[in-house]
Parts: C-alpha cells; structure tokens; sequence
C-alpha cells in the first residue's frame, strides 16, 4: 500500500499521519505546540514524523506540510504568527532531511481547501474556497481543480479581506476593518461584550445566542454577515462555485450559516453568483492532514 506522509503544524497542536490512495488515514498522532525555542517545536515535529516513518515501514512515498502562515513557497520557510519562536524556519529543509522524501510545503488554509475538496464536503468541486473561522479566519482556493497557491503561498488569506473600509478594529496583520476582526470567535466575544454581554468565550457566546440572548444573537448575526460580504467578493473574483467552512465558530452550525446564507443572497447580485453555495465541512480536524497529503501528491 502507498502511503502519503502528511503533517499538519498549529499554534495549539502539531499533527502528524499517513494518508493512503484514497484520503483516509491509515495513521494519526498529534501533541501539544510547545513553548520554547525553535528547536524545541522543532523537537515535536521530529518525534511525530518518527514515529510515522515508522509505522508506514518504507510504504511512504513524500511528505505534505500543511503549516500555519505566513508561508515562503520558494524559500520553503514559515513564519507562523502563532508560533513566535519560529521566524523564516526551514521547514522543507528539515523535513526532507529526517524522511529522505520530498517534501511539499502548503498553508493549513490551502490544505483545508485540498482536503475537503478530495474527499469532504467539496468532493471533486472545480473552484471551491475551503475556510475555517475560528481563533482566526483563515482559507485556500482550490481553482479549475488545482491549489492555487499564489506568488508566495499565501494565496487565500480571505481573512484579512477588508470588510469595514471606514475604520474598524484593529487587525494582528497591521490592517483594520478585516473579517476577521469581525467574525472570528474572539472578534465576536469583544464586540458583544462591549455591548453588554458579559461572558467570557466563544463557546459560552454560542451557548447563550441559541438561548436567545439578544446581543450573542446579534454578534453572530454580525459576523455571518461580514464573512457573506467577503465571500461575495472573493466569489466574484474567482468565479467559485462552492464554499466549504469549517473551524470552532462554524460548529455553531444554524447560529452561523442561516443568516450567512441570507446576507449572502444580498450581496450576490450578479447572475453568475447566485449559484454559490455555502456548505459545512465534513472533515473536521483531519482536512489539513488529508490535503497535505493531496498536496503532495499532486
């Protein structure tokens, strides 16, 4: 059995498995991101691909990294804003030098995207937006169905679309007014406790909009509705015909996509788009792994 080598590397968990010909995973680890130096993350991701290398006994062919962003294709570093010890890491490199494979290196939001659209809810779709909205907002685009990449790698950052021209929050990227200020799970709990809800989480904000609570109800409402806007516009930009969501806030599941759906249908006018759908994801926390995998096998 061929098997593909992928690794999926987060700010909270590093993740490592092996992906057979037909996308499922014939094996599956993952740790918690350490802190420390680089060479102390370095040391997780080592220990994961060990022991995949040895459980996949000579069966593996290459090496898929899907990795947090920002990314340097051609270099083959990353520079994960949530993994601070990690700036310019070789990561292609390093990979390549314990497997003895090659190596392909792609963002988690372009391997979201992959995962899906092999063998989740985007099955076979030719040009689909994969996104998760969580701690962030993050995607991929996978365009007359191939992974569109971009000049760096780092096509289908959808979160830092500008959604809120004339001001808005502040951005992590140095931007103000992205989606993801607005739609994110922390984006959503700043804005409604500055209108008087007074819990402490995403998931508590969840808990309290599907119990009515007006001003969770609201922060939802509100963020739905940015991530329709910028769906309308990367919609007509690429000429999509599927959008695939996962992540923690998209958990929520009507709370998020009834009224995305609906503001959708306002911002959509032209004819070509109004054919967009926009459907949960399927795989969960194993997409990054499964479309590392696609990735690398091209």
């Amino acid at each position: 059995m061929t098997l593909t080598l992928a690794v999926d590397i987060g700010g909270t968990k590093i993740a490592a498995g092996l992906v057979d010909s037909e996308g499922r995973l014939a094996h599956r680890a993952q740790l918690p991101t350490p802190d420390g130096d680089a060479e102390t993350v370095w040391a997780v991701v080592e220990k994961l691909l060990g022991e995949a290398m040895r459980t996949a006994d000579g069966a593996a062919t290459g090496v898929g990294v899907a990795s947090a962003g920002p990314i340097d294709l051609p270099r083959g570093t990353i520079t994960p804003i949530n993994i601070t010890e990690w700036q310019h890491f070789p990561i292609v490199q390093r990979v390549a030098e314990v497997t003895r494979l090659p190596v392909r290196l792609g963002g988690d939001g372009l391997c979201m995207a992959l995962g899906e659209q092999w063998c989740g809810a985007g099955r076979g779709a030719p040009f689909l937006l994969g996104m998760v909205v969580s701690t962030g907002v993050g995607g991929g685009l996978v365009l007359d169905g191939a992974p569109y990449d971009g000049r760096t790698g780092n096509a289908g950052h959808v979160g830092h679309v500008v959604v809120a021209p004339d001001g808005g929050d502040a951005c992590t990227c140095g931007g103000h007014g992205c989606v993801e200020t607005i739609s994110s799970g922390p984006g959503m709990v700043r804005w409604a406790r500055r209108h008087g809800w007074d819990g402490t989480d995403a998931k508590a904000l969840g808990q309290a909009a599907n119990q009515g609570d007006d001003v969770a109800l609201k922060a939802f409402q509100r963020g739905a509705r940015a991530v329709a806007a910028m769906i309308a516009s990367v919609g007509a930009v690429c000429d999509l015909d599927l959008v695939v969501i996962g992540g923690g806030v998209a958990k929520s599941g009507a709370l998020l996509f009834d009224p995305l759906r609906a503001a959708l249908a306002d911002y959509a006018g032209l004819e070509f788009l109004r054919g967009l759908r926009v459907v949960p994801a399927q795989l969960g926390g194993d997409a990054g792994l499964v479309g590392a995998a696609a990735l690398a096998r091209g």
